[in-house]
């Protein structure tokens, strides 16, 4: 039977495209129009001479929208929500960082003016990172909340309580949904009635149901009507709704969310829930045209759903459950990988794997798990960057996302069940336009599954790697002296 086709909104199925090849296509940061002179100048201090595809779209887009300060767009018209597919690493954080900072920069009171929500602490350092480094100097204020400090701390660094009432200490807030949640509900004198960006990072992991609740969240409290403080009526915001005379006759601070995700859901409902106000997409997963030899064009992979990173290559191993571990030892020691990336499904799965690597040895190897304290997680995550540790054995949950230098193989210890799952992970490798490659390693069983499921999603270009069973032979003695030593530290 045909499929059924989903009616799709005009805004996703007519897309603003980007440029996939990131190194071709990048432009010199003076050629994006509208960039302030003095973000032009921190970006140059910190190595940026051009923006990457996706960053030379977004920024400019971003902009123009606040082109009136954080009022209206133009012409007194409310902003469009912008969501934003690409790939890991293609510079995603840039994109909004750089515009909301510049948006910003000639406020006058401090209010919380922009959040970035992010589904785990790891990314949300990240980008208060990287929000720090373009607000030196500005006196645009970031705080970053995520749990790692107490909840009275966190309410201090938040707000500030005087004479007059109370005044937000933050212009720029990063967080994780979970602590931002309980500061809405909360913290005495904490406000978003003043948010002119909410942006939404790995939005597809956010709009899953846990999260949806936050998301809501906020809005209701962007959109609170402050009775107590005795605000001027006039700059009460409404609800956006048709543009009446009457709802235009003053000036708003209207609320624009941005989306940004490798893996955007395609699912009307769900972006439904997110109730996007004439949302633009910017997407770099589509079909380029390839012209044949005698002038015609053929589309090819029109059904490309996910964009994978330029410079990565992909191989899967066929294997049975007792091979994986030799496997894998068959790759550090013999192949001598360096700096590898190595996904579990599950934490159980990640510490067995790790205590059984020590235990053989030769090996540097460490596992980054959220059973670790965050400051561990950060130490071990510089170890690898500087190549002290060769082998980091993580989670899905932990590593989403998460920037790590240098990773030169993802290794799928265990496949991964999901589509987004996997271009998340091999996403960890071949960043910014770098070379990479991922290696699944795939029990028999789940052989025609795992190709199905790369092949629904368009991606076409893995290679078998078969492993013949002699050349992990020489392992196979000191692999069993290693379980049984393990077998009595875990007894």
């Amino acid at each position: 039977p045909p499929q059924v086709q989903p009616f799709l909104p005009q805004w996703l199925t007519q897309p603003k495209l980007v440029q996939k090849r990131i190194k071709d296509n990048l432009v010199p940061i003076r050629d994006v129009p509208g960039i302030h002179p003095r973000l032009l100048k921190k970006l140059q201090m910190n190595g940026i001479e051009s923006f990457f595809p996706v960053q030379a779209e977004v920024i400019p887009a971003v902009l123009q929208s606040a082109s009136n300060g954080y009022l209206m767009g133009q012409g007194g018209y409310r902003p469009k929500d912008i969501c934003v597919s690409a790939p890991t690493g293609s510079g995603k954080t840039l994109s909004f960082v750089i515009p909301v900072v510049q948006v910003l920069l000639d406020r006058v009171v401090c209010q919380v003016r922009a959040l970035v929500v992010l589904p785990t602490k790891e990314l949300a350092q990240q980008v208060s990172k990287v929000f720090n480094i373009y607000t030196d100097g500005t006196g645009l204020k970031v705080v970053l909340i995520t749990g790692q400090k107490s909840f009275a701390k966190e309410q201090e660094m938040l707000v500030q309580k005087k004479v007059t009432g109370y005044c937000s200490l933050a212009d720029i807030i990063v967080a994780t949904p979970g602590r931002l949640t309980d500061h809405i509900s909360q913290t005495p004198g904490f406000s978003l009635t003043e948010l002119r960006f909410l942006i939404i990072d790995e939005a597809d992991r956010m709009i899953d149901d846990m999260h949806q609740n936050c998301l809501n969240q906020i809005v209701k409290a962007a959109f609170q009507v402050e009775n107590d403080s005795g605000s001027n009526v006039l700059f009460q915001r409404t609800k956006p709704g048709p543009l009446t005379a009457a709802s235009s006759c003053y000036p708003q601070i209207p609320l624009q969310k941005l989306l940004f995700s490798a893996t955007l859901t395609q699912d009307p409902e769900k972006l439904q829930q997110l109730d996007l106000f004439q949302p633009r997409l910017f997407t770099s997963a589509y079909s380029e045209k390839k012209t044949l030899g005698d002038g015609t064009e053929t589309e090819q992979e029109t059904n490309k759903k996910y964009t994978l990173p330029e410079g990565l290559s992909q191989c899967y191993v066929p294997c049975d459950l007792n091979s994986k571990p030799l496997l894998l030892l068959h790759f550090m020691l013999t192949m001598k990988f360096t700096r590898v990336l190595c996904f579990t499904n599950s934490r159980e799965a990640s510490h067995r794997l790790f205590l059984l690597v020590q235990a053989f040895g030769g090996v540097t190897v460490a596992e980054f798990s959220s059973r670790l304290p965050p400051n561990e997680r950060q130490r071990t995550m510089k170890e690898f960057e500087q190549g002290k540790i060769q082998l980091l054995i993580s989670t899905d949950a932990t590593a989403r996302g998460i920037d790590v230098k240098g990773v030169n193989y993802v290794i799928n210890y265990d496949a991964p069940q999901f589509i987004r799952t996997y271009v998340h992970r091999v996403g960890r490798t071949a960043r910014a336009g770098k070379a990479g490659v991922a290696f699944s390693l795939v029990l028999r069983i789940q052989e025609r599954r795992f190709l199905r499921m790369l092949k629904d999603a368009g991606i076409q270009d893995i290679k078998k790697h078969p492993v013949k069973g002699n050349s992990l032979k020489p392992l196979v003695q000191q692999y069993e002296e290693a379980l049984r030593r393990l077998e009595k530290t875990v007894k």
